[in-house]
């Protein structure tokens, strides 16, 4: 096996007739979470806009909720297909969530406990 197949180029699974029970529940799972994240970019969004100066949000605010919505059309690809550079994709997104949430909060509200 080439690992830098495995790796980068490797198709794990596809959606694709015959549909096993466990295609369609993967399938209609991955869509209805890349939704969720959809959802989430708005809040993020609005929230940034409800705080922000003369309507706009912070180009922070915006950078995370641009995240969100990323993270949201990586998974409706894996509704399709789930794929190596995918997953690296999604650790590659997940990461910068992370990152931008721990600043978005630290620097726009301070006040929060929750992290």
């Amino acid at each position: 096996m080439d690992i830098a197949e495995i790796l980068f180029v490797r198709t794990w699974w596809e959606f694709a007739p015959p549909y096993s029970v466990f295609d369609q529940i993967y399938h209609w799972f991955n869509v209805s979470e890349g939704l969720a994240w959809f959802v989430f970019a708005g809040l993020v969004w609005q929230r940034g806009r409800q705080h922000s100066v003369a309507g706009r949000p912070s180009r922070l605010e915006v950078g995370y909720a641009f995240a969100f919505a990323t993270f949201g059309l990586t998974d409706l690809q894996e509704a399709w297909q789930q794929s190596s550079w995918l997953i690296w994709l999604k650790l590659i997104n997940l990461i910068t969530l992370a990152v931008l949430r721990r600043r978005v909060m630290t620097t726009n509200y301070p006040e929060a406990t929750l992290y």
